[in-house]
């Protein structure tokens, strides 16, 4: 049997099927696009459900691909198993309505004993138990020897998603071993189960439509779907007995082993680490390729947990630096290749990756600090830390579970893990309910996206903002009429329209739609799944029918607005890669005629002399008055010329490519101005950050930023008027007055002093104790947090041994701290508890470490009750 790379085994794979008519699509992002039931793309299907619900047309009938992937389910089993990963991909070719089992079993066959050359005596085949079609085509067609086949059940062989299409399906395997031949279903179960024998290649023959009483139906035109696991199969080509062993993941394993400086295969538990390392590593480099950055929700925190995994992993083998940021330069060479993005975003990659490295490890420190406090409160009888404690650790500090159990394992303390796990479990369940639920296959589909694949709407707009079109659909109440009326609202569908549909950031157009017998006002343009420009109304008055001929005006002052903040993106982000550097990409915008908003990666904020640089510079290309030109050509041809694309953005044969000048070159589909010089005047107004290494910045333009500028005056003028100076003269009014109030609040501060040593003074007088341990439990006037604090310090300090609650307020305000020497914490003092308790009777909470609490009221009233209160809590504490 010959050995082949993975990176061999993916290209034979799509050249054979090239070869059979099919078109090779490159992988779709990892991030869903239009599938909100899916929070990444798990299968290699995924991306094409459009196609196989009939809602978009694909490019071709036949497609190949091969699909990255990401499923967390099992992570808990990576490293643990031979086969388990998050990060994979996944192989397939598909027939929309095209080929169907004559064609995919015969190519099947062929591409594995010819291409791969897999020795046909260590092949098996699986189908559906009464699938007589399939079975007659493997033996007959392919060859196959009946006795190596097999007929499972529904379980097995049968793929189906609830309501919706769905179909028998057929797998090929492969015997690990050889040997002698297994010749019963008992003996071929067996054999998968001792992992002998694997599937490697499901045919899912998509031919029924299950309808909701579960019957059923022929479809007219039935589908092929296929899957093979990229890793897997490399494992059969190489003779491994694990993914981790295959020619590209063993690469990257290698490199763990080399910086951590640790032998592979000599200590169990540190192969489980390096090899979750090595999984963890892909998935992560993957993942900010196509745009994702850590956070703590969705996507991004599915990233963040991956990395702060891995991280900790890391730490367990000693390496005590940031490393996966070096270790993904591994991923990189290795799949280059066939994804040339993460060659292109390797410094933004390896960037984002130590960012969060060296945050974790920040939030490590934190999190050892919240435990031991967590740790101090905990009853010597009990040992076990509180569930829901376990979880805040983890799930708001990025503290991991197993960390948490090992620290604590050294103290003789567990976890509650059932708590824990409960407090998981409701977390997956918000998730859950946050997502909007999707059928698999395209059930419960909007009306708007349900229009006829041969209605067309071609877009009019770049040329002109008017045109005559005839009237094909009409959509109320998500059902399709023939009449919309007045006062009505609904969807408005036509041949051509000079409307702009919301995309890449632009907002949709607004405008009218006048009709024969009626008149309807368009409050929104947007494109439907498949990319039909549908136009949202509001009738004004009479009505309109379908089949009608119509004039569509597009709001041209709107129109025109947006142009100029549309542009003026086009050229921020021009200037912020030349103010900031070449690793600034857009990473989202949004474009109205107010004003526009970019964000983009960038590490730090930025400061005011950058902005200025970026803003002059946007000024002088905008007086420079360049033309701004629109080519349309290959996507290969856009490339080459270096216009700038989005991270994650699919693009067709043909782009459209927006420039300015020769300053700002793009790929877009928006409508621009026609020279720089309509936008007049770019103002930015404010940056900020929006995540982990983006940024935003909004902007105004032509005469909006006119009015912003006029606003800053107004205020400059009212400013003046307060100070009774001029503008030259307000930094030094500001100052003096900084200069005066600095002295007053020094004064205040050297009187606050005095009267906390008067204080001080009667403390002492007024302490009292309980079991032999001293306390002081005293009401402080006129003393603000710091001071209150800095008094309670001292008196601890003067009284020795003992323990100090002082308490003040401000309105409806009560402030408390407390401090207690170690030898009254070693009589059972626990400052935590004893001020959680006054907190509570001044209406508030808080808590703290055994030597030292603070905490808050609101209830200013119950104070001095509060306080005589301390005696009776000491006597319970101290023993």
């Amino acid at each position: 049997m010959k050995y082949m790379g993975l990176n061999d085994i993916r290209e034979a794979y799509l050249s054979f099927f090239e070869s059979k008519g099919h078109l090779r699509l490159p992988s779709f992002s990892l991030v869903p696009n239009n599938d909100k039931s899916l929070l990444l793309i798990n299968a290699g299907m995924a991306p094409l459900k459009p196609y196989f619900t009939g809602l978009q047309v694909p490019p071709r009938k036949r497609v190949t691909t091969c699909q990255k992937c990401v499923r967390t389910g099992d992570i808990e089993n990576v490293g643990k198993t031979a086969r388990h990963a998050t990060f994979f991909e996944m192989l397939g070719n598909f027939s929309f309505g095209d080929y169907f089992k004559n064609e995919v079993i015969p190519w099947a066959w062929e591409f594995i004993t010819e291409v791969l050359e897999l020795p046909k005596d260590r092949l098996y085949v699986t189908i559906y138990l009464d699938d007589d079609e399939a079975f007659k085509i493997w033996t007959e067609k392919a060859g196959v020897d009946p006795k190596r086949i097999f007929r499972l059940g529904k379980e097995d062989n049968f793929w189906e998603h609830g309501a919706g299409p769905c179909g028998p399906c057929s797998e090929i395997h492969f015997d690990r071993k050889g040997g002698r031949a297994v010749e019963t279903i008992e003996e071929f179960v067996k054999a998968q189960d001792e992992d002998r024998i694997i599937e490697f290649w499901n045919l899912v023959f998509t031919q029924f439509d299950k309808d909701e009483e579960g019957n059923y139906n022929k479809l007219s035109n039935p589908n092929i779907d296929t899957g093979m696991g990229l890793e897997r199969m490399a494992t059969i080509m190489q003779g491994t007995q694990s993914i981790f062993e295959v020619d590209t993941m063993k690469n990257i394993l290698n490199e763990v082993a080399r910086v951590s400086n640790v032998k592979y295969g000599e200590d169990d538990k540190k192969d489980l680490s390096i090899r979750i390392i090595t999984d963890h590593v892909r998935s992560v480099t993957f993942m900010i390729s196509d745009g994702i950055l850590p956070s703590n929700e969705g996507r991004g925190y599915v990233l963040r947990r991956l990395l702060r995994r891995a991280s900790r992993h890391g730490k367990t083998l000693g390496i005590d630096k940031a490393f996966l940021c070096n270790i993904c330069e591994v991923v990189i060479e290795d799949s280059k290749g066939a994804y040339p993005e993460l060659a292109e975003k390797k410094d933004y990659i390896k960037k984002v990756i130590k960012l969060e490295e060296e945050r974790f490890s920040q939030t490590i420190d934190s999190g050892i600090q919240i435990l031991k406090e967590y740790i101090d409160e905990i009853g010597k009888e009990d040992k076990v830390l509180d569930g829901a404690k376990a979880f805040k650790l983890y799930d708001t500090y990025g503290f991991p579970i197993e960390l948490t159990e090992e620290i604590l394992e050294e103290k003789g303390i567990k976890v509650d893990r059932d708590g824990f796990d409960k407090e998981m479990q409701l977390q997956r369940k918000r998730a859950r309910e946050a997502r909007e639920e999707s059928n698999y296959m395209g059930k419960d589909i909007k009306t708007i996206d349900k229009i006829a694949s041969d209605i067309e709407t071609v877009f009019t707009g770049y040329d002109s903002l008017e045109s005559i079109s005839k009237v094909q659909v009409l959509i109320k109440n998500e059902e399709m009429v023939s009449v919309l009326n007045e006062g009505e609202t609904g969807v408005v569908v036509v041949s051509k329209t000079p409307f702009y549909a919301e995309m890449g950031g632009q907002i949709g157009d607004t405008g009218l739609i006048i009709g024969k017998h009626g008149e309807a006002k368009v409050v929104d343009c947007k494109k439907n799944i498949s990319g039909k420009t549908v136009q949202f109304v509001e009738m004004l008055n009479g009505y309109i029918e379908k089949g009608e001929e119509v004039q569509l005006k597009v709001n041209v002052e709107r129109r025109k607005n947006i142009t100029k903040n549309h542009t003026a993106t086009h050229m921020l982000q021009e200037a912020l890669k030349m103010v900031l550097g070449n690793h600034v990409h857009q990473s989202g915008s949004y474009v109205d005629d107010e004003k526009l908003r970019f964000d983009f990666t960038h590490f730090t904020g930025v400061t005011s002399e950058e902005l200025v640089k970026v803003e002059r510079i946007v000024n002088e290309r905008i007086m420079k008055i360049y033309d701004v030109k629109t080519d349309v050509m290959s996507l290969n041809e856009a490339k080459e010329t270096g216009a700038t694309a989005l991270f994650d953005d699919k693009y067709g044969d043909k782009v459209r490519v927006v420039s300015v000048g020769d300053f700002s070159k793009e790929f877009c589909g928006g409508t621009h101005v026609k020279n720089s010089g309509e936008i007049g005047l770019f103002k930015i107004v404010s940056e900020s950050g929006v995540a982990a290494g983006i940024r935003r910045i909004e902007a105004v333009t032509g005469i909006a930023a006119v009015e912003y500028i006029e606003e800053k005056e107004n205020l400059i003028r009212s400013i003046e008027n307060e100070f009774k100076c001029s503008d030259k003269d307000i930094i030094n009014k500001i100052e003096q007055q900084a200069s005066e109030i600095k002295a007053k609040e020094k004064e205040i501060a050297a009187l606050k002093s005095k009267l906390a040593g008067s204080a001080e003074d009667e403390i002492l007088k007024a302490l009292d104790d309980v079991k032999d341990v001293k306390y002081a439990a005293y009401y402080v006037r006129d003393i603000d947090a710091n001071s209150l604090r800095e008094l309670c310090d001292k008196v601890r300090n003067k009284i020795g041994e003992g323990v100090v609650l002082l308490g003040t307020s401000s309105e409806d305000k009560v402030q408390l701290v407390a401090m207690a020497s170690k030898g009254a914490v070693s009589r059972g003092v626990h400052c935590g508890k004893l001020i959680k308790e006054i907190a509570n009777i001044c209406g508030g909470n808080g808590g703290g470490r055994p030597d030292m609490a603070q905490a808050g009221g609101k209830s200013p009233e119950k104070l001095e009750f509060a306080l005589g209160e301390v005696k009776k809590i000491l006597e319970k504490l101290v023993k």
